[in-house]
């Protein structure tokens, strides 16, 4: 395929520095890093361990900015799994002078019932993050994204005009509850709530896209997975509707920010639908000073 011309600004909405968690392969002696390397080699990174060049900030926002990225989201988690402090990213965030956004994180079984909701509204008010981002299929007990718990954070995110970041994927422990249908009754019960599909309930493309179609509060954002087999089926919709609701993002560290970017480029989107997809609508869906 030909390549389109670069775009004019690239918003990458996953990527999450290794120095964040050792999830992320910060420690060479840990089980993670390992992890890492095999997530890169499945995807097809040329480089599975390009990770280990960006230690700190300022390494990270070189790489950042040699693949020619302006702003990266830093999606949170809280599981049992691995929790990253709220506060730790809205440092990072600031340290940043706006490359690097914060996003966080809410496990509804480790705050219960209001103390869920206080930090919720403690990081969108007090901490400035950009939005919250829940991992229903990995907590302790799995649940859907619909579940009820959930419903009072998706509220007030929709009342507050920040998106809630939802994660999805085949790393999902039980794969039944990566199901986008759930979205689907989310986005109907929260109309003016934007919803940010990340990982794209991958590979459930068909049924992902279908909803998206349905909801136009649903936003894409497989990242690595837009890569991954199947995944042009993502960028054959935003050859049509899907392009004011197609995300880019890289999923670093679990594949590089310059071959992502570069990997983009080859999908045979028009120049048009490709600005959308790169910066476009996460600008127009984030307010972010891009023009």
């Amino acid at each position: 395929m030909n390549a389109i011309s670069p775009t004019k600004h690239v918003v990458d909405m996953r990527a999450r520095p290794s120095f964040l968690h050792s999830f992320f392969g910060a420690d060479p002696s840990d089980g993670d890093f390992e992890i890492v390397r095999w997530m890169n080699r499945r995807l097809g990174s040329k480089d599975p361990e390009h990770f280990t060049r960006a230690p700190d900030l300022s390494s990270f926002l070189g790489e950042m900015h040699a693949a020619g990225i302006d702003v990266a989201f830093m999606v949170g988690r809280s599981t049992p799994r691995v929790r990253i402090s709220n506060d730790m990213l809205a440092e990072f965030a600031l340290a940043s002078k706006g490359h690097l956004r914060g996003v966080g994180s809410i496990d509804p079984q480790q705050l219960l019932g209001e103390r869920a909701l206080d930090e919720a509204r403690r990081c969108v008010i007090e901490l400035g993050l950009a939005g919250i981002n829940v991992d229903p299929g990995f907590y302790e007990r799995a649940i859907a994204h619909d579940h009820d718990s959930l419903l009072p954070i998706y509220s007030l995110c929709e009342e507050r005009g920040v998106p809630v970041f939802v994660m999805s994927g085949p790393t999902t422990p039980d794969l039944r509850y990566n199901d986008p249908l759930a979205i689907d009754r989310i986005a109907a019960q929260f109309p003016k709530l934007p919803i940010i599909c990340c990982h794209g309930f991958y590979p459930n493309i068909d049924a992902m896209i279908a909803v998206a179609f349905r909801r136009e509060n649903v936003f894409v954002s497989p990242d690595m997975y837009l890569f991954a087999p199947g995944g042009e089926r993502y960028a054959d919709a935003a050859r049509g509707f899907l392009s004011t609701q197609l995300l880019f993002g890289s999923s670093y560290p679990f594949r590089p920010f310059s071959q992502s970017v570069s990997d983009f480029r080859t999908m045979n989107l028009s120049q048009e639908a490709a600005e959308n997809v790169a910066w476009r609508n996460a600008a127009r869906l984030l307010g972010l000073p891009l023009t």
